[in-house]
């Protein structure tokens, strides 16, 4: 049977929905943009350009106000990072789906949803990293105990930023 019809029309819809969501964020839509704008809703994240054209994403208030942030979004958590180092930001704000290998959801799909939060040191991961031997860069492997000392939602396993009720609360609007 010809699903090209159906096909059609499922991308009419995703287009739509696209659409929907440029206007509503005022980015193109991608995964990164739009993690951005969460993270600029709930963590009060604002994106700056200096004078040599570094891109800076900082906390704009709360114990980590002015430090930079580089916000990632990863449908699943496979352990990896995609790091900078010239110049490294402050913090890495990571949000990420289910557990590389879960059954949660169907192989095929990679849905943009936020199960977990993470908020890792940059100097302190990078400095784990270096004695571990692991390459720096866009897949930087990333071992579990330092995810989990990172998490923030839904475990708060650090004090460093302590969320909100109500930034839980929108954080679980993005989880089905």
């Amino acid at each position: 049977m010809n699903n090209l019809p159906r096909l059609a029309e499922l991308l009419k819809a995703r287009n739509t929905v696209e659409g929907n969501i440029a206007n509503l964020i005022g980015q193109p839509v991608n995964i990164a943009s739009v993690g951005d704008y969460i993270a600029s809703v709930i963590f009060g994240i604002t994106h700056t350009e200096s004078a040599q054209k570094v891109i800076y994403d900082k906390f704009s208030y709360g114990p980590l106000a002015g430090h930079s942030v580089d916000v990632q979004w990863h449908t699943r958590r496979e352990g990896d990072l995609s790091l900078r180092t010239d110049p490294p930001p402050d913090y890495y704000l990571v949000f990420t789906g289910p557990k590389a290998g879960s059954n949660s959801f169907h192989s095929l799909v990679n849905p943009w949803v936020i199960e977990s939060v993470y908020l890792f040191d940059a100097r302190e991961l990078l400095t784990a990293l270096h004695e571990r031997g692991v390459q720096i860069g866009t897949r930087s492997s990333v071992i579990g105990p330092l995810w989990e000392r990172a998490e923030i939602y839904p475990v708060q396993q650090t004090s460093r930023l302590v969320l909100s009720e109500e930034q839980r609360r929108l954080l679980a609007l993005f989880y089905c």
